[in-house]
């Protein structure tokens, strides 16, 4: 099983330095990895909208657009639908878990009533012979 704080340890240390860091990181995607984020960031994205407009050049509009807008704004919706992936994935994967446990259950009582037939079987073919 793999825990998170064996993997933070991998990627940034074992000391108080790699602990700050792991710590700094997780805190700032938490932040930013909000839909509140993403509209903040779009409202600060149209401030220089009107400033683009009027230098009235595609390329502007272009830079604008691509540097202001989608890389402010498409960063925190990003990592919204990732932790979204990822908690549908982590369902699935326990409702999987679960199944497989089952079933081993399952496996196991089949196992055991099979191995009471034999035993019958093997009574019976005493007595037989």
């Amino acid at each position: 099983m793999v825990k998170t704080a064996e993997v933070l340890m991998r990627v940034h240390g074992e000391g108080a330095i790699g602990r700050f860091n792991a710590a700094v990181a997780v805190r700032i995607t938490r932040i930013v990895g909000t839909m509140y984020c993403a509209y903040a960031f779009t409202l600060i994205a149209l401030v220089a909208l009107p400033a683009a407009i009027q230098q009235g050049s595609a390329t502007v509009l272009v830079n604008w657009l691509s540097s202001n807008f989608l890389q402010l704004v498409l960063l925190p919706i990003i990592i919204v639908g990732q932790n979204v992936i990822s908690a549908a994935q982590d369902a699935r994967a326990e409702a999987d878990h679960e199944t497989l446990t089952a079933l081993h259950a399952m496996s196991q009582q089949q196992i055991q009533i099979l191995e009471g037939q034999n035993e019958i079987l093997d009574l019976l073919r005493r007595k037989v012979a």
